[in-house]
């Protein structure tokens, strides 16, 4: 699939006097737009400011008269007609002050939804500590249930953009689980962060390859924790459509089914695994950075058209969230931002128990105390690589039907281009490269091959 962009205002081909996601007559049957031009894949909102920019300083050339600018187009050609005004215009120094000065946000009053978790850490704290304000925003973050209620208000436009796991967008984009609506990734929130938690009933049962039967609860279908569970059940033997039952369960119900004995364990996000042993009904089994050390699990995003119809709101939020992002990456920060968290319009949840999470030294339920400083930790950074590894695990599993192109949908989601600006911007180091090899459970992933690691493994529904 390709999300539609700008025309090029070089081409005879483009109509420039209708939108990129025109209905009229003439756009619905292909005429106004540039199809043979086109571009193959989504546009970062970088490039969408650059031919924002491209269009304008044409039409000031050739006025209101769009058939002359064709006209002229093809008979000169779009390539030499675009030389010969950038010897007389400095085309590019018009994009980089626009990008590099963005005007103030076309909206300041924002909502933004997050659901009551430790991986919501930025998104949450950037309102209490003022990094929403600091780029000239007022944003309200709002509580949510769970993450099917997070994705059906994005989709409505409750949420101007919201807290999400990071294999929601790609799957809303794909239409799996929802409408197709193209969605934008441009920043991880956190990666580790979760664990497998059984109830103290099975302290006796560490063997995966004893778990038949039992019933665990994830956050969402189109989740890391999904994907993670099935992935390290699947590793010891264990079919996890057939050997166990998964039921899907928002997290701040986790813990008490867990108590009702509804559930035998969960894979779950924090605070809820810390809160099981809090409470005396639970142990941490495995922490899921110990399956899949760095791994990805929430993170923001927001509609494509968010980033489309204010690109200067947009600019100044994704600022907030990877400042927040970096700022809580730093371990000394942690004890400062678990006060900040833990009120009852956050996370409503005993400060030394997130702070436990954040810190990474807490009680195991075992009788020990673990120290893990990276236990959670905080970047900002959509490697397209693990998208694609997101991917391959929605394909082993079913989730999505037929060919896909891993690389490009990956691509058009998960905009690393964006993230790696603002990093810049805003004085921190971001990777020059968006893919590498994961190493998950003593196993390596490549991303070049993903069509061949679906199909390496004996269970699936590939």
């Amino acid at each position: 699939m390709t999300i539609k962009s700008l025309g090029n205002p070089f081409s005879e081909k483009t109509d420039l006097r209708h939108g990129a996601d025109c209905g009229c007559d003439s756009c619905l049957s292909g005429h106004g737009h540039d199809k043979d031009h086109a571009e193959p894949a989504a546009m970062s909102s970088e490039d969408m400011l650059e031919r924002a920019v491209e269009s304008a300083v044409v039409r000031s050339v050739f006025g209101q008269n769009d058939l002359s600018r064709r006209s002229f187009m093809g008979m000169m050609g779009g390539g030499t007609f675009a030389a010969a005004l950038a010897s007389v215009f400095p085309m590019d120094k018009a994009k980089a002050a626009i990008l590099d000065e963005l005007g103030p946000p076309e909206k300041t009053d924002l909502n933004i939804g997050f659901v009551p978790i430790t991986c919501a850490t930025p998104i949450i704290m950037a309102q209490p500590m003022g990094f929403y304000e600091r780029y000239g925003l007022n944003a309200q973050v709002i509580k949510t249930a769970g993450w099917a209620v997070a994705r059906d208000k994005s989709l409505s436009g409750e949420y101007d953009a919201s807290h999400m796991l990071t294999p929601m967008p790609l799957a809303m984009t794909l239409g799996a689980g929802s409408v197709a609506e193209p969605y934008i990734m441009p920043a991880v929130e956190n990666i580790n962060g979760q664990a497998i938690v059984l109830s103290n009933e099975h302290l006796d049962k560490r063997d995966p390859k004893q778990w038949k039967g039992f019933t665990f609860g994830v956050p969402f279908e189109y989740s890391m924790h999904n994907f993670l569970l099935r992935y390290y059940v699947a590793e010891f033997g264990l079919d996890p459509d057939v050997d166990i039952q998964i039921r899907v369960v928002p997290p701040p119900e986790m813990v008490a089914n867990l108590r009702a004995g509804n559930l035998d364990g969960y894979l779950s996000p924090d605070p809820f695994n810390q809160r099981a042993v809090w409470e005396g009904i639970g142990f941490i089994h495995t922490l899921t950075k110990d399956i899949w050390e760095g791994h990805p699990c929430c993170a923001f995003a927001a509609p494509l058209s968010f980033a489309e119809e204010l690109p200067n709101t947009y600019g100044a939020l994704l600022k907030s969230i990877i400042d927040a992002t970096q700022y809580a990456s730093n371990a000394e920060n942690r004890k400062e931002i678990s006060e900040a968290i833990s009120p009852t319009n956050y996370l409503n949840q005993p400060v030394p128990v997130i702070e436990q999470v954040l810190t990474g030294t807490f009680a195991d339920g075992l009788g020990e105390v673990q120290k893990v400083p990276d236990r959670i930790d905080f970047d900002p950074f959509p490697w397209h690589s693990m998208g694609v590894w997101i991917l391959t695990q929605m394909k082993r599993w079913g989730y999505i039907e037929g060919d896909i192109d891993y690389k490009a949908v990956a691509e058009q989601v998960y905009l690393a281009g964006d993230c790696k600006k603002v990093m810049a911007d805003l004085g921190y180091e971001a990777p020059d490269v968006t893919y590498k090899s994961h190493m998950i459970m003593g196993k390596t992933f490549d991303p070049a091959e993903p069509k061949a690691y679906v199909e390496s493994f004996p269970i699936g529904r590939a």
